[in-house]
């Protein structure tokens, strides 16, 4: 098939790309806003619903499983029919869903509802991973992809924000202007720009600019060949012990809302400030953009460096997560029943006047300055040793597998620490709970080190094909 190349300069002009990003990236963001909602207010949905921790912990981590097995299906879905349609529906749905959330009074309601959620949150992982690798050419895909991730990481650090300030005192309002977020942002999607499938592909840039289509799709017979990938294989597999690790991690805004009450404040006091610091602890995300570049750097050298880079961040944040889980906040100050806005400048002012508290944030810098080299790098290779019609369906996955293992990671971490607090108090029981989840990283390390290897010929393999279909 064939079409007018000046129509595609008019519907896909810079500008309409620009804005169609934009619209991806926040979307994105939402999703993981959305799933970072629940743990940051436990205090609140214990008193509102009547239930433990645990119970929360397991609802949100079947909300995270729901969202990776619908995630495969939809990423099925999107690399053979339109991504556009696909991606209105799930925002659409979990939309809805939690502003139904915002007014129920029962607990299984609740849960019912953020199921549901998770349905339409599918959605956005991986048909947004599918049209966003489209946008992307692989000599900039890790720093591009940096943007994607990054994206998700400040979409928990909303949802953990507006959960623990807008949520003190009411569970509701949270649950409404995130909902209200994703039906406005659903209908500017309805201006974006849908590009072909391998739109950026060097390979396939002379078929492009003669006005042919890249006519092909996923069908069933192809999954086997999707298996058979090695490079898939690893980096699959690497996800579901990973994400172990960064599902506990969820809790970090409990353990340091623990924290905060452990020095004698009330339990408001210390959902908002608790809240915040896990929030400002957030910061060191954003050198994902630099591991994304470095990850191109080395890959352009050698085909297994995107791999190499992800291996080296995630080993070597592991000690420093363990000083940031066990570091107290000794001689915290901090005024009792203010605004969000206090807080906000005595957290601050924390920073710099309390040793405690600065050696907590520089520990937090540290481990996700290091963990930020996985996302990028990961999603590029996905990107990297797979062909344009197949990178929905293994993104999602790669999606499925890594809920597993968050929702393992987020459940069994929440019912560890219930467990230990018979005999340890908190917040000491959450960082020896948190601390347990950590070992998880090392087979992920492994992992990489082994898609090195196997990542040079895949994407070589891919290359090929391109450029006789090109």
């Amino acid at each position: 098939m064939s079409h007018d190349t000046s129509d595609i300069a008019r519907i896909g002009s810079r500008a309409h790309i620009i804005y169609t990003i934009v619209v991806f990236v926040v979307l994105a963001s939402l999703d993981n806003a959305a799933i970072a909602l629940i743990p940051s207010m436990v205090p609140q949905l214990e008193t509102t619903f009547g239930v433990g921790k645990a119970a929360v912990g397991l609802l949100t981590a079947a909300q995270i499983v729901v969202t990776a097995i619908t995630a495969v299906i939809w990423g099925y879905l999107a690399d053979s029919r339109s991504r556009k349609r696909l991606l209105l529906w799930g925002t659409l749905i979990w939309s809805v869903a939690m502003a139904a959330s915002g007014v129920t009074e029962s607990f299984p309601t609740l849960l019912g509802l953020q199921l549901l959620a998770g349905v339409g949150l599918g959605s956005i992982a991986s048909v947004g991973f599918s049209v966003i690798s489209d946008f992307v050419a692989p000599r900039r895909r890790g720093l591009a992809m940096s943007f994607w991730g990054l994206s998700q990481g400040i979409g928990t650090l909303v949802g953990s924000l507006l959960a623990s300030q807008a949520g003190a005192g009411s569970h509701s309002r949270p649950f409404f202007m995130l909902a209200f977020a994703g039906i406005l942002f659903a209908g500017l999607y309805l201006a974006a720009y849908e590009p072909p499938r391998g739109f950026s592909e060097p390979d396939l840039a002379a078929l492009h600019a003669a006005g042919a289509d890249y006519e092909y799709a996923i069908d069933p017979s192809q999954l086997r060949v999707i298996a058979a990938n090695r490079t898939n294989r690893w980096l699959v597999l690497q996800g579901l012990t990973a994400q172990v690790a960064y599902g506990s991690l969820i809790w970090v805004p409990l353990l340091y809302q623990e924290k905060v009450i452990a020095q004698g404040y009330s339990d408001v006091t210390g959902q908002k400030v608790g809240g915040l610091f896990a929030a400002m602890f957030t910061i060191g995300a954003l050198f994902s953009i630099l591991a994304g570049h470095i990850g191109d750097r080395w890959q352009r050298r050698n085909l297994g460096g995107r791999a190499y880079v992800s291996a080296i961040g995630i080993l070597g944040a592991i000690p420093f997560f363990l000083i940031f889980f066990w570091i107290p906040l000794n001689g915290l100050d901090v005024t009792e029943g203010a605004s969000t806005m206090t807080y906000i400048g005595e957290v601050f002012s924390q920073l710099v006047t309390n040793p405690w508290v600065a050696g907590a944030f520089l520990s937090a810098l540290t481990a996700l300055a290091l963990t930020s080299a996985d996302s990028p790098n990961w999603f590029a290779l996905i990107s990297d040793v797979n062909l344009p019609e197949h990178r929905g369906t293994v993104f999602g996955v790669g999606n499925l597998v890594n809920g597993a293992g968050r929702g393992v990671g987020t459940a069994f971490t929440a019912i560890t620490a219930q467990t230990l607090q018979k005999t340890i108090a908190p917040p000491l029981n959450l960082a020896l709970s948190l601390t347990l989840f950590q070992v998880f990283f090392l087979p992920t390390g492994w992992c990489y080190w082994k898609a090195a290897h196997t990542a040079p010929r895949d994407i070589e393999k891919v290359r090929a094909t391109l450029r006789d279909r090109g």
